[in-house]
């Protein structure tokens, strides 16, 4: 039965436990004080951008890192695939974006231990609207989200299927973007667009903003078509596509009905392994990213030392790493 309208149940790290569950024992480590965001977006819609939010949310979660879910899509589907209906009572986004509520009230417990929720609703589509005429219009979301990133390990933002002000708002706010792409050459001819966009943002509302990766999905490697895209794709982005692909899974298409993320829907799916096998990766890199700013900071003694300053090294920021170091910047 959907989980609609039944008694919220919480789900507990120690349900995936007896899985044993490699993810479940990694170590808590951040190098700063403040949760990474990331922005999850393509301007295509149907690639999986709210089931990446949350179920890579829920894996994170699950790893002992704190999550924040932002639905900042109107069309509400990520909360709507964390078991909540439609709750015209509910204070959403737009309380924040709109009215100046403090996040912290609006944040929701997604019923998954060290997960929670900023809901959306069908008033975001006035936000966008009601936002044009707002001072600092594309950075409400960053300077709402801005006093509560010290609660968190990882902020993840989904977005709607479009380049308005409530994307805006998302890319402002972040520190990355996820691209979730489909594995079909329409996907593949719109991906250059979206970073050439994405190239603009940086230039001129975020020039920190970083590219957290590529991510496949609905990949079927029975197909000669998904096993090209995906090959092309890594030829021309190379280390930035991330090594896990997100197959198609009737698993993984049914647990948004049951209002859970897939890992408590079923843990033994594939699906649910390629999501905890991203969420491992995303874990992987943004400890790299910590080590190597360390090292910026402290190129220290010998073969480090010397590496930096010949400008190989990995805090050096050349590219020459390949796929061993973090996305590229």
């Amino acid at each position: 039965m959907p989980i609609h309208g039944a008694p919220i149940k919480l789900f507990h790290v120690k349900h995936l436990a007896s899985h044993r569950n490699p993810l479940l024992h990694s170590t808590f480590i951040l190098g700063a004080d403040l949760a990474r965001v990331i922005a999850i977006a393509n301007q295509k819609g149907g690639v999986g951008k709210t089931t990446t939010a949350v179920n890579l949310g829920a894996s994170l979660a699950a790893s002992e890192k704190p999550t924040l879910i932002i639905d900042c899509d109107p069309q509400a589907n990520t909360t709507s695939a964390l078991g909540f209906p439609k709750d015209p009572a509910r204070r959403t986004l737009y309380q924040t974006l709109i009215l100046g509520e403090p996040i912290e009230r609006i944040t929701i417990d997604a019923q998954v231990e060290g997960l929670e929720l900023i809901p959306s609703d069908k008033n975001l589509v006035g936000a966008a609207v009601e936002l044009v005429s707002v001072d600092h219009r594309e950075y409400r979301l960053k300077a709402a989200i801005q006093h509560i990133r010290d609660k968190y390990a990882y902020v993840l933002i989904d977005c709607p299927p479009a380049l308005d002000l409530l994307t805006l708002n998302a890319l402002a706010a972040s520190d990355s973007v996820l691209v979730p792409i489909q594995c079909e050459y329409l996907a593949l001819e719109g991906v250059s667009e979206l970073l050439d966009t994405l190239m603009r943002l940086r230039r001129t509302i975020n020039p920190s903003l970083a590219i957290e990766g590529i991510l496949l999905t609905m990949y079927d490697d029975r197909t000669t078509l998904s096993k090209q895209v995906a090959a092309d794709l890594r030829s021309f982005f190379g280390s930035q596509v991330f090594e896990s692909v997100i197959p198609r899974n009737v698993r993984l298409a049914e647990a948004p009905s049951h209002g859970m993320p897939v890992i408590f829907y079923d843990i033994h799916s594939r699906g649910a392994e390629a999501y905890i096998q991203l969420a491992k990766e995303v874990i992987a890199n943004d400890q790299k990213r910590v080590g190597q700013g360390s090292e910026r900071a402290d190129p220290g003694t010998g073969a480090s030392a010397s590496a930096a300053a010949a400008g190989t090294g990995p805090g050096s920021g050349s590219s020459s790493g390949g796929g061993a170091g973090p996305r590229t910047q």
